[in-house]
């Protein structure tokens, strides 16, 4: 057990290692997206792919690790709320805290709740974004052309913003600035 706990742990630490030493860009540790799979072995000689080993009639569980950096994500926002800036708004807070974002649009239709969806082996980083701007997990789906989106060009990641998310209140169409004037008096 321990031995499988140990090259688990050195799977992960390379991955991390090769991830930093291989990336174009910053690395984003703080909002990496982890994937896991998980795979189990009930035969009693231990497989080729790992170092452990197994007595008879016990079980061994192996695990592979892939960190992802949030930048390396194509996320598409669009706008199905009707609020005007909403798309713009939430890639924004998306961009700020470490995904790449696509130019923002309009869904097709308006929604009544907001979803992200993914295209194939992108479920982790759609469930990154999903917790990123407060989601369920429900709302983490695979894409497919029924998606409200008429185009998602290179989005591994498309959000589609409904009025739970997009509200007047949440979006700021424009930056405000306040001015002050000092008042002065003579004597």
């Amino acid at each position: 057990m321990r031995a499988g706990f140990v090259l688990a742990l050195f799977v992960v630490a390379t991955v991390l290692l090769l991830a930093t030493i291989h990336t174009s860009g910053p690395a984003v540790v703080s909002a990496a997206v982890t994937t896991s799979t998980t795979s189990k072995s009930t035969t009693p000689k231990p497989t080729k792919s790992t170092t452990a080993h197994s007595r008879a009639g016990r079980h061994h569980t192996s695990t592979t690790t892939t960190t992802r950096p949030p930048v390396n994500v194509p996320v598409l926002v669009a706008n199905g709320a009707g609020v005007n800036g909403a798309a713009a708004a939430f890639s924004a807070r998306l961009q700020a805290a470490g995904w790449t974002t696509l130019t923002p649009t309009n869904a097709t239709i308006d929604v009544p709740t907001s979803h992200v969806y993914y295209v194939a082996g992108q479920e982790p980083a759609a469930a990154a974004v999903a917790v990123q701007l407060g989601l369920p997990p429900t709302s983490v789906a695979p894409y497919t052309t029924a998606a409200p989106v008429s185009s998602i060009g290179t989005a591994d990641v498309i959000v589609v913003l409904g009025p739970d998310l997009a509200t007047p209140a949440t979006v700021s169409t424009a930056p405000t600035t306040t001015t002050t004037t000092a008042a002065s008096t003579t004597g």
